[in-house]
């Protein structure tokens, strides 16, 4: 199928035209390199085709032998190797491959995941992906290949996700989303059976004969349904532009960069009155009743947001300051006033690990089921690593 983006020249072969973007593959593959010449076949054959520029495989150790295969002369294809076959079966079907499908067993064109060894100053390559560390060093990886490519205004990326570990096709969709753009594209190849698994398939328009499967029956190639899911991102990159306009951090890093961002957003819009009386709650506007505990650790949240406390990164480092502010907050009731709930169980009780926890657990499920400005709030409660109220001081009045 010639590209709607071709135009015929004097030796009556289509070329791309000036104006078609420049585009560039990046795969994350795994033991079966046929994704590759699946992905660009289905490409190639879009109602507006796309023939990449390049290719750029990024794998594991071990997912970089089985792309050797790609290379390798097979009998059937009257001795060509599968990307021979490839290319020469889109350039008969009328695309000028000239400047195209870059692509090789080299360095530059298959990118082996990496990861440091801090402690005896070296680097590896990932035989496999299997521990948290090993996702870590491989989401940072990907992440550096996807920031690479999208600095060039020049250069479209299509992404696919189709092949390697759930783990890699996850990621990159992360990273398409952490550093993408609206022109990139993310995809996942769809081939119906049996020839998704058919030992010896690559594209439908390979040479040679029929394949067989295990129970003997014959398939033909051309037989095959190969198409192409867009997979949706939201490139976040525009929204935070700031961050993600720095210079290449970890992945985890950016992660929280934007997760700070979108908090700061979330709550731009909230005015939040807690009052210190009573275990009650109110958030522009609407008022929540709260459980004596929950009045207590959202109230220690609140008073060290007010009065500048230092931050607190874990809740067992939590514990003591909590018991002190309880404390303080009975001596502070007015003896007088018996509807004062600091004269209660709850000022008077001590919290443990599970108690914060719990307590702040039935706070966030109280807020998201209030309202969209509740949901918001929890988000802003404490979570792993970060024990304190994320919220504007000029947002929070205590009363």
């Amino acid at each position: 199928m010639a590209s709607k983006n071709l135009r015929k020249v004097a030796s009556g072969r289509p070329e791309p035209s000036v104006s078609e973007p420049d585009w560039t593959l990046l795969a994350v593959t795994g033991m079966s390199p046929a994704i590759l010449t699946e992905t660009i076949w289905a490409l190639a054959h879009e109602s507006e085709p796309i023939i990449p520029s390049r290719v750029i495989v990024v794998t594991t150790a071990e997912g970089r032998r089985p792309l050797e295969r790609l290379f390798a002369p097979v009998a059937e294809m009257g001795g060509k190797s599968p990307w021979e076959s490839l290319r020469q079966a889109l350039g008969d079907a009328g695309h000028d491959l000239t400047g195209r499908l870059r692509f090789g067993l080299t360095g530059d064109d298959v990118r082996v995941i990496t990861s440091a060894d801090p402690g005896r100053g070296e680097t590896r390559e990932l035989a496999d992906i299997r521990s948290p560390g090993d996702n870590e060093a491989a989401a940072s990886f990907l992440l550096e290949q996807v920031r690479g490519l999208v600095a060039n205004p020049d250069v479209r990326v299509v992404g696919s996700l189709a092949g390697g570990r759930k783990t890699m096709g996850a990621l990159i969709y992360a990273c398409f989303t952490l550093a993408g753009r609206e022109t990139d594209r993310l995809t996942h190849v769809l081939v119906n059976p049996p020839y998704e698994s058919l030992q010896g398939f690559w594209f439908p328009g390979q040479p040679g004969g029929a394949l067989k499967t295990h129970d003997g029956k014959e398939h033909v190639p051309s037989k095959a349904t190969v198409e192409l899911a867009d997979v949706p991102f939201v490139p976040i990159s525009n929204l935070f532009h700031r961050e993600l306009g720095r210079a290449p951090g970890g992945f985890q890093r950016l992660v929280d960069q934007c997760r700070n961002e979108v908090r700061q957003r979330s709550s731009e819009h909230l005015q939040v009155t807690l009052e210190v009386r009573r275990a009650r709650l109110e958030l522009n506007g609407r008022t929540l009743d709260l459980a004596p505990r929950e009045h207590v650790v959202l109230l220690f949240l609140a008073s060290r947001l007010k009065h500048g406390g230092a931050p607190i990164l874990a809740y067992n480092d939590a514990i003591d300051p909590l018991h002190a502010f309880q404390a303080d907050m009975r001596r502070e009731a007015d003896p007088r006033d018996f509807g004062d709930v600091r004269h209660g169980d709850a000022f008077g009780q001590g919290f443990l690990d599970i108690d914060i926890r719990r307590a702040l657990s039935s706070l966030k499920q109280k807020l998201r089921n209030m309202d969209a400005n509740g949901a918001r709030l929890a988000d802003l409660l404490p979570e792993r690593g970060r024990f304190h109220l994320d919220l504007p001081s000029p947002q929070l009045r205590l009363r």
